[in-house]
């Protein structure tokens, strides 16, 4: 979530107009507005000589929300979004598209990540759905989403609302490992989620409140985010986290650059810099994520965590995000009927 800070309009009243190339760059505060300045900003000001105003205000659906209601023009010039809103942003006409000849190093990321991404978004990182368990309660180390079914986790796994996207994730990973698939057959999908709602202790939207079921011991098996995850794992708590056997969905985040912008030219080398083979190490080896660069030299400890190669990339499962988002209400009627409902 980001944090509400002062206003990017206000922090440009600060500086004096003409002196330098100004470029206002939209995304999260607390740990991420520490590590990106570090690890991004800072060299990119450095290398590039143009002076970045940091605007940590809003989450990813309220920016794409101030991106529609200003037509384009939301009062800066890079933002940190998702997947579902590049797509939503290129079909309204309010990004601007990204091309090889304005983002050369687009042509070093994954063919196929940057497909679900679409033409405005550039993926600079990826997360993943993880099976987080507490390793001081579980007799074994888990390997498939399978383990969640097992009598021992009998009350002690927490679910997300339908109001998160895991919910919907968690359902088409299911279904594909029951023989279904993630768009068209997710029946088999349902009716696990259904079972799987009998040994849960409830549902909770926030990722925030689902990780103090895990803190406090109530739950010792949930799907939760890996960026979230291993914070916790360097907290010291005793949990760890995989990507199961089965595969997994990803969390594609990217940069985008409003049409409106007044400083097209930075924002194209801003994002250019942010997918340098440098700064992707940088940034993963920072922020713990993973990268659709399989070209980079990480540390084998975060390697082995992350996705960070050609071999990680091809095991992920990859829904067509256009398609999910026109079979979200549907699934999300039937969620309460069949899954909310199994659980009471």
């Amino acid at each position: 979530m980001k944090t509400p800070t002062i206003t990017a309009a206000a922090l440009l009243t600060t500086v004096t107009a003409g002196h330098c190339e100004q470029l206002i760059v939209n995304s999260y505060g607390g740990p991420y507005e520490a590590i990106i300045m570090e690890r991004i900003i800072k060299p990119f000001e450095d290398k590039t000589g143009i002076s970045v105003v940091y605007d940590p205000v809003g989450s990813s659906s309220q920016d794409y929300a101030k991106i529609k209601a200003t037509n384009g023009r939301p009062g800066f010039d890079v933002v940190v979004m998702t997947a579902s809103q590049s797509l939503d942003g290129c079909r309204d006409g309010l990004l601007e598209k990204f091309t090889p000849a304005t983002v050369p190093n687009l042509e070093k990321l994954s063919p196929a990540i940057n497909k679900i991404a679409g033409e405005c978004g550039a993926v600079h990182e990826l997360q993943y759905m993880s099976l987080l368990w507490r390793t001081d309660k579980l007799k074994a180390a888990p390997s498939s989403w399978a383990a969640l079914f097992d009598s021992e986790l009998k009350g002690k796994v927490i679910l997300p609302t339908f109001q998160n996207i895991m919910a919907a994730n968690l359902m088409q990973v299911l279904s594909v490992q029951n023989g279904g698939d993630l768009l068209n057959n997710v029946d088999p999908g349902f009716k696990a989620m259904a079972q799987l709602a009998k040994q849960s202790v409830g549902f909770e939207q926030s990722s925030a409140v689902m990780e103090t079921y895990v803190k406090d011991g109530q739950v010792w098996a949930m799907p939760f985010w890996n960026g979230r995850a291993q914070l916790l794992v360097d907290t010291g708590m005793p949990v760890d986290y995989i990507k199961p056997v089965e595969g997994t969905i990803p969390l594609i985040a990217t940069l985008n650059v409003p049409v409106g912008t007044q400083n097209k030219e930075a924002a194209m080398k801003f994002v250019n810099f942010f997918l340098e083979k440098s700064s992707q190490e940088a940034w993963v080896t920072g922020y713990k994520v993973g990268s659709a660069r399989s070209d980079i030299d990480v540390p084998d400890a975060v390697r082995a965590k992350q996705i960070t190669t050609e071999e990680d990339l091809d095991k992920l499962l990859l829904p067509d995000l256009s398609i999910m988002a026109a079979k979200l209400p549907e699934w999300g009627d039937r969620w309460e009927r069949e899954v909310v409902h199994a659980a009471n």
